[in-house]
């Protein structure tokens, strides 16, 4: 229950103004409450006819004897006049009355849960997402992606049904528990006291089931993180799946995290599904007891209660029965609940490791260079730059060539802080990057990737994505620019058709010169170019290359690229080998050295 309380603690505080108004519907429904059950005493005396007249009236006071008392000499005054029949009549009206202001009350009460429940639970999935987008890179790396949505989704949902359909419970149960207790011991103190020690002894036994919900459901939890990876997987390597006739491997591999998530439900549902019958049982061994307890008490006429006093007591000790089995019930779900948040909070919880100093610089444009100093990076504890030294003056076009993992997108990446080195340092301008601000930083860059990485939007939101207050005519000036506008214009809607997943309606050059696009209405200083052509066949290269052409013009640029005759005319190309810079030179001087780079060249000219 702590771990519960906490989590109310994180996430109640915004709405204590309806908190409050809960708190006190429920009150007044639960006083509404007693006062309808102890209507059915005047009731069933008058039907019994065991009431004895009252006719003194007493002076008012908040003892029970002079209420009782006064109350009893109206209902007298009233059935000498009329009748014991319409006596009858009017205290039922009152009973009515009184039932309807406590089930109003109930509802008002209610009412106010569902605004915190469902405040409470978009708040949640507001904090993961914002965190997610805060999150560095290497979280991403050691976390599946599958598992990261299902606790954006599943587990904020196993959330809303446990711990915040509980929180209801929370709010209303001890309010009326509390309040008919308080009545019970003013009616019959030893009948109350007797109940106090049975009402323990099952708390515990249903409170010793519950605790071993929570260990089931985290397994739960991580499987379907697990099967939402496989679905994910599957959806993005469907073509690979086909072209090598994988769906019955893929389908094994399914199957079997379906089993075991099964397996996994079956013992976690049978365990929660005991709780209603568990409770069940014990309310009527508890209710049994306590009829034989005050039945006995009367009978040897050592009761501080009369037959009809003793029916509207059970009748009140009833309404406890209900909210305490819901009480228990909620408890179960807690557990399972508990194991979801404790998924949640990974991601809530997890450390940013790119900080931004609270005193960082802001930083609006490069005015002389970048410079890699002495750089050291490692992935754990492979070393994958290893003390690099570059300066990259601004206007100069810098290309980064050499095989597949030697370094030269880990290099590119340190830039923007996607990571953050372990040694040396990188300066913009003499300024380190890591006492600047984060968003200044990003600012100053335009990102152009082997992979063209496209929202299910429109194309114009694609191209003015990440750009404030953009007009139509800007982004037609940008796709002009990046050979873009003429296949544009021949689409559906034009520049309001959308692309699909990824883009999935566009061919690769398509998509290639939507994100050149983008990065020229960003319009940056500094330019990232990632193997922007390698895909691509040689028609769209020669577009897209022309739109890279536009794009670099007047820029600082940092180019990764395989095909070397797409850097031939770098000011600087630098040769990347087992995370460090071998060589570097301009194309002509490279070639002349006669090492790795022109063998390289050969290699693809032949």
């Amino acid at each position: 229950m702590k771990d519960f309380f906490k989590i109310l603690k994180r996430f109640i505080p915004p709405y204590k103004r309806e908190l409050i108004l809960n708190f006190l519907f429920n009150l007044l429904s639960a006083v509404f409450t007693v006062v309808s059950v102890t209507t059915l005493i005047p009731i069933l005396q008058i039907l019994f006819d065991s009431t004895k007249d009252v006719l003194e009236l007493q002076p008012w006071s908040f003892s029970s004897s002079a209420i009782t008392n006064n109350l009893y000499y109206y209902i007298t005054a009233f059935k000498l006049a009329h009748g014991a029949g319409l006596t009858l009549l009017y205290i039922g009206i009152f009973t009515i009355v009184t039932t309807m202001l406590k089930v109003g009350f109930y509802y008002l009460g209610a009412y106010q849960a569902v605004y915190i429940r469902n405040g409470v639970v978009k708040d949640i999935r507001e904090q993961i997402y914002s965190k997610i987008l805060r999150l560095a890179m290497p979280f991403f790396s050691d976390e599946r992606k599958g598992d990261i949505i299902s606790r954006i989704t599943g587990d904020v949902t196993e959330v809303e049904n446990s711990i915040m359909s509980s929180l209801d419970m929370f709010l209303k149960n001890p309010v009326i528990i509390v309040v008919l207790l308080v009545s019970m011991l003013l009616m019959s103190p030893t009948m109350t006291l007797f109940i106090f020690l049975v009402l323990p002894i099952a708390g515990i036994a249903i409170g010793r089931v519950g605790k071993s919900l929570k260990k089931v459901s985290r397994e739960g939890q991580d499987k379907m993180g697990m099967i939402l990876t496989v679905v994910e997987e599957t959806l993005g390597g469907l073509r690979i799946i086909k072209a090598f006739n994988a769906e019955k491997k893929m389908n094994a591999r399914f199957d079997e995290e379906l089993h075991d998530y099964r397996r996994i439900m079956n013992r976690l549902m049978r365990r929660r599904e005991l709780a209603h019958p568990l409770s069940e049982l014990l309310g009527t061994i508890v209710i049994i007891v306590v009829v034989w307890f005050g039945g006995t008490l009367i009978l040897s006429k050592n009761s501080e209660l009369s037959g009809p006093e003793f029916i509207a007591y059970i009748a009140i000790f009833y309404q406890i029965i209900n909210p305490a089995k819901a009480f228990t019930q909620a408890l179960y779900s807690i557990q399972k609940g508990l194991a979801s948040m404790d998924r949640i909070d990974k991601v809530l919880l997890a450390d940013v490791t790119i900080p931004e100093k609270t005193d960082a610089q802001k930083i609006a444009t490069l005015k002389d260079s970048i410079e890699y100093r002495n750089v050291t990076f490692a992935y754990d504890e492979k070393i994958v730059l290893n003390n690099v030294s570059l300066t990259i003056e601004k206007g100069k076009t810098i290309a980064l060539v050499g095989q597949s993992g030697s370094g030269k997108t880990t290099f590119v990446d340190l830039l923007p802080r996607f990571y953050d080195v372990i040694g040396g340092q990188i300066l913009i301008d003499g300024i380190d990057i890591r006492d600047l601000k984060l968003h200044d930083l990003r600012d100053l860059m335009g990102n152009v990737n082997q992979e063209a990485i496209l929202f299910n939007d429109t194309i114009y939101n694609n191209i003015a994505f990440g750009v404030e207050n953009t007009t139509m005519t800007e982004v037609i000036a940008a796709a002009k620019v990046a050979n873009a506008h003429d296949f544009i214009i021949e689409t559906e809607h034009g520049y309001d058709t959308v692309i699909g997943d990824r883009g999935s309606k566009l061919s690769g050059g398509q998509r290639q010169r939507l994100s050149i696009a983008r990065a020229i209405l960003k319009n940056p200083p500094v330019l990232i170019l990632d193997e922007a052509t390698s895909a691509l066949d040689t028609e769209s290269e020669r577009l897209v290359q022309n739109a890279l052409e536009n794009l670099m013009k007047n820029r600082t640029s940092v180019v990764i690229a395989h095909r070397l005759s797409t850097v031939r005319n770098a000011d600087l190309i630098c040769v990347f080998h087992e995370g460090e810079i071998i060589e570097r030179g301009t194309h002509d001087e490279l070639i002349a050295l006669d090492g790795r780079y022109k063998r390289l060249h050969s290699l693809q000219m032949f």
